[in-house]
């Protein structure tokens, strides 16, 4: 499973990178305006930091202005992925774009009918947002495992499930378990993985009994 960031926080994107646990980034509008700075600026950082996918969504929402935002978002760096969201437009956008050679990322998936369209229209990634499904009473995990259910059954579909809205670690698990290719996870989300109260009290009898040796692995 790939693991990708979602943010645009440049600070945060560092930082989580530095690990070698990030195979790329998502953002989208509402959180490159969290970071006060140009749409196009951050990308082109964001591009520098991590050479895995960076997935940069378009603001138009009729198919000819998507497109030419689509190519002014491609030309920022070849590790751009081109965000649309899932209407037939968004998909006319998709096919024309895959024809081009354009990564991208179907967004806004909500049923495995969305799923199936996007890839039909060629999609990089499908990105299925299971938080805001289990706010409505939901089950988010149920349509991932749908939607790679119907995936594996047809070898042809190349479209990886691009699992989005992740409020948990528990989320990236059944993710994983299902067998979605990747999650994108806000930082704390990430951070969350790494921590178990077991861990903590572990490393600490540990270190306890090693300062007792009054010894270094360094020497004297």
């Amino acid at each position: 499973m790939k693991f990708f960031v979602d943010t645009a926080d440049i600070a945060e994107i560092r930082d989580l990178a530095e690990t070698g646990l990030v195979d790329g980034v998502t953002t989208n509008p509402s959180l490159v305006a969290k970071s006060g700075r140009k749409f196009t600026e951050v990308l082109a950082e964001i591009c520098e930091v991590v050479p895995g996918p960076v997935s940069a969504e378009v603001a138009a929402t009729d198919f000819a202005t998507m497109m030419k935002e689509a190519w002014r978002l491609a030309r920022i760096a070849d590790n751009i992925t081109v965000k649309v969201p899932l209407t037939r437009d968004g998909l006319k956008a998709c096919r024309a774009l895959t024809k081009d050679g354009i990564k991208v990322n179907v967004t806004l998936c909500f049923s495995p009918a969305q799923a199936i369209l996007a890839a039909k229209a060629g999609a990089t990634f499908v990105s299925p947002f299971i938080g805001r499904l289990d706010d409505v009473s939901i089950d988010g995990m149920a349509l991932i495992a749908d939607i790679c259910a119907i995936f594996r059954r047809y070898p042809a579909f190349t479209t990886e499930v691009l699992v989005a809205s992740v409020r948990h670690p528990r989320h990236v698990v059944e993710a994983a378990k299902i067998g979605a290719h990747v999650v994108t996870v806000p930082p704390k989300v990430l951070r969350q993985l790494f921590d178990h109260p077991l861990t903590d009290k572990g490393l600490a009898a540990f270190l306890a009994d090693w300062k007792k040796t009054g010894q270094s692995i360094l020497g004297d």
